[in-house]
């Protein structure tokens, strides 16, 4: 990062994925508490023109608040690494890693990080006819936010009718019940778990929506179970070359005790909007949301 006293920081928000309503948000209220924190910021809405732009702009640093495709796959970091912008989160391959599900998975399973069965399926396959038993769960194998979820249960009468916009291949993964776990990992540091309260699957509304879910924090949660969180959040982290930050979720089933706990996926751009876990679990910590911001900041460079 530059040495001058006031960097120029530009944070990149908005985007064209899926996601960027809630990027635009966790965007703002970055860009606002890097300005408290004492930085010369500029928000840029990532077009297909954000080369352009960033070299005209000239930050010191660039703070990538995108969420899903172009901005959480390594695109965008590809765009950075060639323009020697330093930048915020995971570089390249983690972050194409990541946003690819059954990948993920491959990378859990290499390092003995427990999951559940799941295979990549044509859309229209999955429309026609059960490919696995039920009950699944069917999702895009490369968005984040859990948009497109569809849960089939047991009771279902046929398979599930996809929406046109589903991409041609999605991924189906076997059920996991139980609880919604999740725990944040800045830098080389587990920092707690929040166990995800919903009336229903932990969807996009529930995430994003005030009041769609109520996080409990600390977890209230056997301590083997806790430390379990812990240690697999961090061991993906690293298996998948994470950098910054990054938040890994889990599904646990209380009545197969530690055998019941799996992982869903890591997130390398978890959202930073006012009902977010990772500022919540930073401030548990005694991490401010300036603090945070800033340390993501001063954490920024290139071959990531």
């Amino acid at each position: 990062m530059s040495s001058r006293t006031n960097p120029k920081v530009v944070v990149l928000l908005g985007g064209p994925s899926a996601e960027r309503e809630v990027s635009l948000s966790s965007g703002r209220e970055c860009a606002t508490a890097l300005r408290a924190a004492g930085y010369n910021v500029e928000e840029l809405d990532a077009g297909h023109d954000v080369a352009a732009r960033l070299i005209d702009l000239a930050p010191d640093v660039v703070f990538n608040a995108l969420h899903g495709r172009w901005g959480e796959d390594g695109a965008v970091q590809g765009i950075l690494e060639w323009l020697r912008l330093p930048y915020t989160h995971s570089g390249i391959l983690a972050s194409a890693l990541t946003l690819d599900k059954q990948r993920t998975k491959d990378v859990y399973r290499k390092v003995g990080l427990p999951v559940v069965d799941s295979l990549i399926a044509d859309a229209n396959e999955v429309r026609k006819a059960h490919v696995m038993p039920p009950p699944y769960v069917v999702k895009p194998y490369n968005e984040g936010s859990s948009v497109g979820i569809y849960i089939v249960d047991e009771a279902a009468n046929g398979p599930p009718q996809l929406s046109e916009d589903m991409p041609d291949q999605v991924m189906v993964e076997a059920y996991a019940p139980g609880r919604e776990l999740t725990t944040t990992v800045l830098g080389d540091r587990a920092l707690t778990v929040t166990d995800i309260l919903t009336d229903g699957w932990y969807d996009y509304a529930a995430k994003y929506v005030e009041g769609g879910s109520r996080h409990v924090l600390p977890a209230d949660i056997p301590q083997d179970i806790f430390d379990a969180c812990m240690d697999y959040a961090l061991r993906a982290h690293q298996a998948l070359g994470c950098r910054g930050v990054s938040r890994t979720d889990f599904r646990w089933d209380e009545a197969r005790g530690l055998d019941g706990l799996i992982l869903l996926e890591t997130n390398t751009q978890p959202g930073m909007t006012p009902t977010s876990l990772v500022p919540e679990q930073a401030a548990h910590v005694g991490i401010s949301f300036p603090d945070l911001c800033k340390w993501l900041v001063e954490d920024a460079s290139c071959d990531r």
